[in-house]
């Protein structure tokens, strides 16, 4: 039993990524599924798809690599986190498809609480903004919404979770209803100061607390499962995120990762201590070990990945997202593009659930080349944006290195591009599967066939270092034209 299994349930595909004794990956299997929009800022997804797409994952890489359960010592779940599922306590069957992060349909209810007064009160105990982009105004909708909802929750024929929570109530037939400390802090419903469920903010929404799941460990037993030929422990769960911040061993205050996916989300770890943020950053919790919380300062970009994804489905400007650096380099360099992708508002620092995109510096001769520079500029502006309030926030480290993930990562003319943009030096480790790599790790450790934090973080190893090339002037002058973008943007 040396192999670890990694379940990477992500926002457009799910994957099952086999990790040997050595940490190194043995074996992956990806399936991606259906994406729903059922009118403008709406994304939801099929948690019965997703729940198929699982299963079939997990057969395929055991099968590719000649595995056995017997072989696995357990099973670590990284998930696309915020995104809310319902489902009946005795069934199983979801109540409504699965309502994404990226949904905006409650933003007029975060708005009413706002002007209500109740944001400072719920940031206090959550670390999080009033903003559509978590669980808790989602659960609300779905119970006022789907008729009869309220009134079987009422009766406790509901349950709420998270996708961890949901894949982990499928996996163990219906006899484990949890998630990790990770999850939960991104639910807007637990008080990450108490570790507990928030009695309050759950009576402001009206949810019923028996609703909600089991609050563990992030390496802890979570039951186990029969479903691949013989019984497997699954001993670890962490959200994406905070699965990546583990796998890139960001185990040291003033440690930062930045993980470019669909979006980006960067943490930056502050230690026991919660730091709270004067930038609109949020407080979360990077990983939960032995009972003790490990805080983190958290900035979400809505749109990263998926600026490519538009350029290539939406506006046929390219054939493939690798193709996106390529014309990049090509792009004329007397003209300067601009995108700013609030396809789904703008998430960090500003916050704006309403802002749509927006593209300014058009000119005749603007075309596919221009267009794939400025999207991928798009990414390293907001991570900037991100990059400035972490170190107006955290003045313990002024020299941080930024550790980079993630499928953008990749891409040396976007890295550099980012790493001029910083004025800072960006990483990029030798492992790219962080965050599958961070739920193995979980998992592993649960299980005795990993080692603890030290050990792990030494293996981490460098693929290149990008330094700046850009002046102080340049990338200011820039990046001040950026900001007047966004505040146009935002004021349409």
């Amino acid at each position: 039993m040396t192999h670890i299994l990694a379940i990477d349930q992500g926002t457009t595909s799910t994957r099952a990524i086999l990790f040997d004794a050595r940490m190194r990956p043995a074996g992956i299997a990806q399936r991606e599924f259906t994406q729903h929009f059922p009118q403008a800022g709406w994304v939801e997804h099929d948690a019965e798809e997703i729940w198929q797409t699982t299963l079939t994952v997990c057969r395929e890489v055991l099968a590719s690599a000649g595995l056995s359960a017997g072989d696995i010592a357990g099973i670590g779940i990284t998930n696309q986190r915020e995104t809310t599922v319902i489902w009946d306590r005795e069934s199983g069957q979801p109540l409504h498809r699965a309502i994404v992060w990226q949904d905006r349909r409650t933003a007029s209810l975060c708005a009413d609480l706002k002007a209500a007064g109740h944001e400072a009160g719920i940031t206090a105990q959550t670390g999080l903004l009033l903003d559509p982009y978590f669980s808790g105004t989602k659960v609300k909708w779905l119970l006022d919404q789907v008729e009869g909802a309220r009134a079987r929750a009422a009766k406790g024929q509901l349950l709420f979770g998270t996708i961890d929570s949901f894949l982990i109530w499928r996996l163990t037939g219906g006899q484990i209803h949890a998630t990790d400390a990770t999850n939960a802090a991104r639910t807007l419903l637990f008080d990450i100061h108490k570790g507990t469920w928030s009695r309050e903010i759950c009576d402001l929404l009206d949810i019923p607390m028996a609703m909600l799941p089991e609050v563990r460990d992030c390496a802890a037993p979570f039951g186990e499962t029969t479903l691949f030929g013989g019984a497997i422990p699954i001993l670890g769960v962490a959200g994406d995120q905070q699965a990546a911040t583990l796998g890139q061993a960001c185990f040291a205050p003033g440690m930062m990762k930045a993980t470019y996916g669909t979006g980006c989300f960067a943490l930056l770890n502050t230690g026991d201590q919660p730091v709270t943020s004067q930038n609109r950053l949020l407080t979360t919790i990077a990983y939960q070990l032995d009972g003790r919380p490990t805080y983190a300062l958290e900035g979400s970009i809505f749109i990263a990945g998926a600026v490519v994804q538009w350029l290539r489905d939406a506006m046929g400007l390219i054939d493939s997202a690798a193709r996106s650096g390529e014309l990049a380099e090509q792009a004329d360099p007397a003209q300067d593009v601009l995108i700013v992708p609030a396809f789904t508002g703008l998430g960090a620092p500003y916050w704006e659930p309403d802002c749509r995109g927006a593209i300014f510096g058009l000119t005749r001769a603007t075309g596919p080349a221009e267009f794939s520079r400025a999207a991928l500029e798009s990414v390293a502006f907001q991570t900037r944006d991100l990059w400035q309030a972490m170190r107006a926030d955290w003045s313990a480290e002024a020299d941080t290195v930024l550790r980079v993930d993630g499928g953008m990562s990749a891409s040396d003319w976007t890295m550099q591009s980012l790493s001029d943009l910083l004025g800072a030096p960006v990483d990029r480790p030798v492992m790219q599967e962080t965050t599958a790599l961070g739920a193995a790790w979980l998992a592993g450790m649960q299980a005795g066939v990993y080692p603890g934090a030290a050990e792990f973080a030494a293996t981490w190893a460098l693929d290149r270092r990008f330094d700046p090339g850009s002046d102080d002037a340049t990338r200011d002058r820039r990046y001040a034209r950026w900001k007047r973008a966004v505040a146009a943007a935002i004021g349409v």
